[in-house]
């Protein structure tokens, strides 16, 4: 009995989904659901029940974008780093009592800003693909919801912005002279 060689994978074949490129999100989140997150150390994040389908496309290496609705803002990245599962355990909250975001994925936080810093959206809205699917004027449809598919373009754009605000706020925390009591 001899040993068959793996076969080459015959040309125009669709690659598997490990060799696929990343895909790029937007959480919309309210500010304490953000809030924990964050005190979870962005090591895992829930999705509505109603976006199970599209969690399930989620792949280790996709890029995650926190927006922070009621403060129409930008908070943080994170890559994922697993695939979708299934828990109940309450950690985010919402209006309906019912929903416990139970499908989650596990992810390491990239760039995360404190709450004074986060990107406003309209500074940076304008400029987005995204959002252009919208009238000008109620450019703010484009957040709504609880998880969004963006172009790579798109999340790059406010990922640097989120970058540049983390760099400013470090030169000017390391440069801010002592603070000197006077008597």
């Amino acid at each position: 009995m001899t040993e068959e060689e793996p076969k080459a994978p015959a040309k125009g074949r669709r690659k598997s989904a490990r060799a696929r490129n990343a895909q790029y999100w937007m959480i919309v989140s309210s500010p304490e659901n953000f809030r924990k997150t964050r005190d979870h150390g962005f090591t895992a994040q829930g999705i509505k029940a109603r976006h199970r389908r599209r969690v399930e496309t989620m792949r280790q290496g996709d890029r995650v974008l926190y927006y922070v609705a009621g403060r129409m803002a930008f908070a943080a990245t994170a890559t994922v780093t697993s695939p979708m599962y299934e828990d109940h355990t309450p950690i985010w909250r919402t209006a309906r009592r019912e929903e416990d975001y139970p499908w989650r994925v596990r992810m390491r936080p990239d760039s995360v800003l404190e709450e004074p810093d986060w990107v406003p959206a309209k500074d940076v809205a304008y400029r987005l693909e995204y959002v252009r699917k919208w009238p000008p004027e109620h450019w703010t449809l484009a957040f709504q919801g609880h998880l969004h598919q963006l172009a790579q373009k798109d999340f790059k754009l406010i990922e640097d912005e989120i970058r540049r605000t983390r760099r400013t706020r470090t030169a000017v925390s390391q440069t801010a002279p002592s603070a000197v009591l006077e008597k």
